[in-house]
């Protein structure tokens, strides 16, 4: 393991959704336990909620609740670290709301416009207080429910779906002014960009893609992307599989370095610590939160706790 990363806290079943906290501690779920936990800054963890199914992203709002973006439940085979399919009890996913000083667990949305949420992966808040989403969709042993980007309200009032046909949408962030809505795919190991109309809108590009996006890059050989973070100078800092790095992309597209990690399957990283200079980042596969310093500071994000 690189001097530079430390360890924070072990034991954590597939974390992933880190938040840093204001008071020094990280949320972290889990998805094959179906929990938050908080870590604190000595490691030490406590239940934070129950949220059952597969909690994976989530993001603090404008009222300082969690919101969480649960994929409905996995199973797993032993010795695997990925799923294998939904689970037995599946009957889609959904976006949940945490009380932080209860623990609370609400479900907001589970459909939209008829259509049941497939595997809700990811969250970002814009400066309006809405929230951007992607749904990750399914493998089924013969066919793939294709994925989607979502915008909806924190009150349950308002969803809307922006656009479809995303292969494996994982990774969800926003650009330091707001005007870019980045989406990183899993299998392609694509990074998409959508130009923000309005809030909780976006101007769909002409061309070859479905989902009316912009490149912004796509990674060579066999690696995929996972959910990402934003840094201050706008660059985009993006788990990466297989490989088991943090790929940092310029927004013309450039990949500027890999900052390469002890776990193949590192699912997300954000920034916090004084300056935001510490990255905080989940190992899937050993069950981990570990941290090292960034050389740039991380964006501030529109909401914390």
């Amino acid at each position: 393991m690189s001097e530079d990363i430390k360890v924070i806290a072990t034991g954590l079943q597939f974390p992933e959704g880190p938040v840093a906290m204001r008071d020094g501690s990280v949320l972290v779920v889990e998805i094959r336990g179906g929990t938050v936990r908080r870590i604190a800054p000595d490691g030490s963890a406590s239940l934070a909620a129950d949220c059952g199914g597969g909690p994976n992203g989530a993001a603090i709002g404008p009222d300082g609740a969690l919101y969480v973006c649960n994929n409905g439940g996995a199973s797993y085979k032993p010795g695997q670290v990925l799923s294998s399919g939904p689970a037995a009890d599946y009957t889609g996913g959904y976006i949940q709301r945490v009380d932080l000083a209860t623990g609370d667990v609400r479900t907001l949305y589970e459909g939209c416009d008829g259509t049941r949420l497939s595997a809700p992966n990811d969250l970002v808040f814009d400066r309006h207080g809405g929230f951007y989403f992607t749904d990750m969709g399914k493998k089924m042993a013969t066919h793939r429910v294709h994925g989607a980007l979502y915008y909806a309200l924190p009150d349950g009032s308002s969803i809307r779906q922006l656009t479809y046909h995303l292969q494996q949408p994982n990774g969800v962030a926003l650009s330091p002014d707001g005007k870019v809505v980045y989406v990183s795919e899993t299998d392609t190991a694509r990074l998409w960009a959508f130009d923000v109309a309005g809030p909780g809108q976006i101007a769909r590009q002409k061309g070859p893609a479905p989902h009316g996006g912009r490149l912004v890059c796509g990674l060579p050989g066999y690696q995929g992307f996972d959910s990402m973070a934003v840094d201050s100078e706008g660059n985009i800092c993006v788990a990466t599989l297989t490989t088991g790095a943090i790929t940092v992309v310029a927004p013309d597209g450039a990949v500027l370095r890999q900052v390469k990690v002890p776990d193949t399957h590192v699912t997300n990283i954000c920034f916090g610590g004084p300056g935001r200079r510490t990255a905080y980042m989940t190992f899937a596969e050993r069950g981990e939160l570990a941290a090292m310093q960034w050389p740039v500071p991380g964006l501030e994000l529109n909401f914390n706790a």
